[in-house]
Parts: C-alpha cells; structure tokens; sequence
C-alpha cells in the first residue's frame, strides 16, 4: 500500500509497519544513524501515526514535534533488532527488557464510537494522545505478536537481496517472498532480466569470435 513520505503499510503488523520506516540492517542500528530514514520529521511521523491506525483520521496531532520522532525512531531501532534476533535466534535480555519497559509506559489511547454528520459511526479519541502511550501500543503489539506461536511462525524476512523488512506471510501456501510484490519483487524480476541479456550477450559474443577464427583458419589454408 502506497502512503505519503514512501510510508508503507504492507507488513501485516503495527510493529512491523513502524520497523519498516527505516531501510537499515538491524546489525547497523547501532551507528550514526540509519539509512533510508522515512521519519525525517514530525509531518512524517504524523502521517505514520494516521496511516498505521494508532490515531483515527482527524485527531489533533499538534503536539508531536522532534522529541516525539526521536522517541519513535528509537523504539524502531529496538523493534528492529529484536525482531531479526529472534528469527536468527534469540534477542537480548537487555533489549526485551526495553521493549517491555515501553510497553508499560504508557497508556494506549481508547477511542470511542462517535456519530458524524451523515449519521455514520467512526472511531474518535476524547482528546490528543501522548507519546508514551501510542508508543506502549506499539511495544504491545510487538509482544503479542512475539509470544503467539501461530503469528511469529508467519514471519518472514524478504528475499530482496538488500532488503531486511520483516513481514508476515499471510499468503496461501506460505508462498510470499517479497515484503512488496511492486518494490522488491519488481527489481528482482529487472535483475534477473538484466543477467539473462548479459548472459545472452556474451554467448553470442563467443560465437561470433568462433566464427572468426574458423574463417581466418580457412583463409590459411588457401
């Protein structure tokens, strides 16, 4: 799913929607600074907030600001880390103990069912959320979907050759290989397309100097 700031929804999780704001391998989460950064700032992380669902569409959103986005970048970082620990093994004590530390921070938001003009129902919060509690929301979900056996057995990290988004494989047969059919299976298909022509090309190339050296042989015979 396209959304603005190159956000994407398409990882099955909220957890995993907020991991994917970042294109950097988990192991480099550590450094100066992540690569392929989509929070750069706070209309960013307004526009995740909106298009992952933590907030309704509408909610005052006034208060986040540059705390906020380094806030949300951190716990990413953590997410990130953890995550791809515990597909290659498991995470560090230190870092769950972080992520249940976040998880217990805060109060997520409860939104109410309120009636609009056209008499339809749509969710609303009584007032604008705070940091703490949209980021406790996220740690829950993490911890939920970590601890249930039929949800962590979905997980599956893309097969695009420099892509580390995690996802969860939904699809019928277990059969979904890339985090993004359009993105990473697309510059798949490109390669493979690209290393077919060069193959070809060079093949062609060969039997083009074979049938150089066969005529330069005939002519020195004569």
């Amino acid at each position: 799913m396209a959304a603005p700031c190159d956000l994407r929804f398409d990882c099955g999780r909220i957890c995993l929607d907020l991991a994917a704001t970042s294109g950097a391998p988990a192991e480099r989460l550590t450094g100066d600074g992540p690569t392929g950064e989509r929070l750069t700032g706070p209309d960013q992380l307004r526009a995740w907030l909106v298009g992952a669902g933590l907030v309704p569409r509408g909610t005052p959103l006034d208060g986040v600001d540059g705390g906020w986005v380094g806030r949300f970048r951190a716990l990413r970082d953590l997410l990130r880390r953890v995550v791809h620990d515990e597909l290659r093994g498991r995470a560090a004590d230190a870092d769950l103990a972080l992520l249940n530390s976040a998880a217990a921070a805060g109060q997520p938001p409860a939104p109410c069912a309120v009636r609009t003009a056209d008499g339809a129902l749509a969710a609303s919060l009584p007032g604008p959320p705070d940091c703490a509690g949209l980021l406790a929301a996220v740690a829950r979900d993490a911890i939920c979907l970590l601890t249930d056996p039929a949800a962590r057995a979905q997980l599956r990290q893309c097969a695009g050759e420099s892509c580390t988004l995690v996802y969860l494989d939904t699809s019928r047969g277990r059969r979904r290989r890339w985090c993004s059919s359009e993105v990473c299976g697309n510059r798949e298909r490109v390669a493979r397309h690209r290393r077919r022509t060069t193959v070809r090309r060079g093949q062609d190339g060969s039997a083009g100097q074979g049938l150089v050296t066969g005529a330069e042989k005939f002519s020195a015979e004569l």
